[in-house]
C-alpha cells in the first residue's frame, strides 16, 4: 500500500492521531458515506455589510464577499469529512445593508442555533442580547474589539478572530525579540485607529517596550500620494526610535508612509510589518492546501476574516464529528468543552479560552510576500499554553459570563 504525501496532514493542517488513520483505512475504496446519522445541521452566516473608504496606491479593495466564501469552503469541508460517518451540514446567509436592523435580520432566521456573524462589535452585542439568541452559538468573526473579550463579553458569543490585543502582543513580542523596543506611535482619527494604538500600549506595558512619542494624521481634506513626502515629515519626527507603529485599520494613509518617515525606521502595525490571522503568504502546516481550495473556490487570496469564516463552520463540524450527531445541544457542548480542540493550519491544536470564549491561535506577523515570523514568539512563555501569551490572559479579563468553566 502507497501513501501519498497527504498522509502527514489532514484537513485541519494537523498530524492525525492513529485511530483517526486506522479510521481512514477502513472506509470503503468507493469513498460512499455512511447512512445517515441525523437531520443536516444548518448553520446560519449573517453578515452587516460595511461601506468603507476608496484604498490608496491603486490597492485591491477589500472584497464585498470575505468572510462569506470562508464559510462557504468551510461547509464544503465539513460535509466533506461528515459523510464519512453520515454527518451532513447546511450553510444559509443573509447579507443586512447599511442602515439595516441586523436584529430584525437575525429574528427572520430559521432556528438559528449556529450564526456565524461577521459584522461590528455594536451589532454582535445587540445580537448577543436578544431573547431569541439565548440558546444561539454566536461564532465572531468580523470584531476584533477587545471589550468583546472583556467587560462586554457574552455567555453565547465565541471569537474566533484573534483580538486587537492579540494582535499588539503578536508584534511587540516581536519587537522585543529584536530588541526595537523604543515605539513611535502615529494613529488616525477613526474609532478603530484609536483602540488600535491603546492595544499597542498596553502591549508595551505588558513586554517592556516603550512608546517613546505619539502623533496623530488626519488623511481627510488632500491625497496623501501627493503629499506624503512632506506631510509625514512632522508625525514621524521625535524622541529616539527604533520602528514606526502605525494604527490605520481603513488604509487611508498607512502604507504611504513606507520610506517617508523622518528616519529611516522600519513600519509596523497596521501596515509594514502587520500581524493577522491570515495572509496569502502563509504555506507552512499545510495551509498551501488550504489556500489552494480556497483560491479555486473564491478566485481570490484567503484573507483573515475568510480564514476566521471557514474555521467557524469547520469548528462546527468538527465538534458535530466527535459528538457523532447533528443534534445542536450535543454539538454545543462538544463545540464549548474544556477539552475540544481543532485543527486550523496553524501548526497546532486550537481551542476555546473557557473564561472568554476566544479561540486560541498563533498570529502571523506578514510583510508582503512572506511570513516574517510566528508569535507567540519562542521564549515568551505561559503556564498553561504559550498560545495564551497572546491576548487577554484569565487574570487580565474582567469577563464573568463564563464563570464556572474550566480549561
Amino acid at each position: 500500500m502507497v501513501f501519498s504525501g497527504a498522509w502527514r496532514t489532514n484537513r485541519a493542517g494537523l498530524r492525525p492521531r492513529a485511530g483517526l488513520v486506522l479510521a481512514a483505512l477502513l472506509v470503503p475504496a468507493s469513498g460512499c458515506a455512511a447512512e445517515a446519522a441525523g437531520p443536516p445541521l444548518t448553520i446560519q452566516y449573517l453578515e452587516r455589510r460595511i461601506e468603507r473608504p476608496v484604498p490608496l496606491n491603486n490597492e485591491d479593495p477589500i472584497p464585498d464577499d470575505e468572510g462569506a466564501r470562508g464559510a462557504e469552503l468551510g461547509l464544503k469541508d465539513s460535509n466533506a469529512t461528515g459523510r464519512f460517518i453520515g454527518l451532513s451540514f447546511s450553510l444559509e446567509s443573509r447579507i443586512v445593508q447599511p442602515g439595516d436592523d441586523i436584529r430584525a435580520a437575525f429574528r427572520d432566521l430559521a432556528n438559528p442555533r449556529f450564526v456565524v456573524v461577521n459584522a461590528p462589535a455594536e451589532d454582535v452585542l445587540a445580537i448577543a442580547d436578544l431573547p431569541e439568541a439565548r440558546s444561539s452559538v454566536l461564532l465572531n468573526i468580523g470584531a476584533p474589539d477587545t471589550r468583546l473579550r472583556d467587560a462586554d463579553c457574552r455567555k453565547n458569543l465565541l471569537h474566533v478572530l484573534p483580538s486587537r490585543a492579540m494582535l499588539a502582543d503578536a508584534l511587540v513580542q516581536f519587537l522585543a525579540l529584536k530588541r526595537w523596543s523604543r515605539i513611535l506611535l502615529v494613529a488616525g482619527p477613526a474609532p478603530g485607529d484609536a483602540l488600535y494604538a491603546e492595544a499597542l500600549r498596553r502591549s508595551a506595558k505588558k513586554f517592556g517596550a516603550r512608546i517613546v512619542a505619539e502623533s496623530s494624521y488626519d488623511p481627510k481634506g488632500g491625497d496623501v500620494r501627493d503629499t506624503a513626502l512632506r506631510e509625514f515629515a512632522l508625525p514621524t519626527r521625535g524622541a529616539e526610535h527604533d520602528v514606526v507603529a502605525v494604527a490605520d485599520e481603513a488604509g487611508e494613509f498607512g502604507a504611504s508612509l513606507n520610506y517617508n518617515t523622518a528616519s529611516p525606521r522600519p513600519l509596523v502595525g497596521t501596515q509594514g510589518l502587520s500581524p493577522a490571522a491570515w495572509g496569502r503568504p502563509v504555506e507552512a502546516w499545510a495551509a498551501v492546501q488550504l489556500q489552494g481550495r480556497f483560491r479555486k473556490l473564491a478566485g481570490r487570496a484567503m484573507r483573515p476574516v475568510d480564514w476566521a469564516g471557514w474555521m467557524a463552520v469547520h469548528a462546527i463540524g468538527e465538534a458535530s464529528v466527535k459528538a457523532r450527531s447533528t443534534d445542536p445541544e450535543a454539538v454545543r457542548a462538544a463545540l464549548t468543552a474544556p477539552n475540544f480542540e481543532v485543527g486550523g493550519f496553524k501548526g497546532r491544536p486550537l481551542s476555546f479560552r473557557a473564561w472568554d470564549g476566544q479561540l486560541r491561535q498563533p498570529v502571523f506577523l506578514l510583510w508582503p510576500g512572506a511570513v516574517t515570523a510566528t508569535a507567540p514568539i519562542e521564549g515568551f512563555l505561559h503556564h498553561r499554553t504559550e498560545l495564551d501569551t497572546l491576548g487577554l490572559d484569565e487574570p487580565e479579563s474582567v469577563c464573568r459570563a463564563f464563570t464556572g468553566r474550566a480549561g
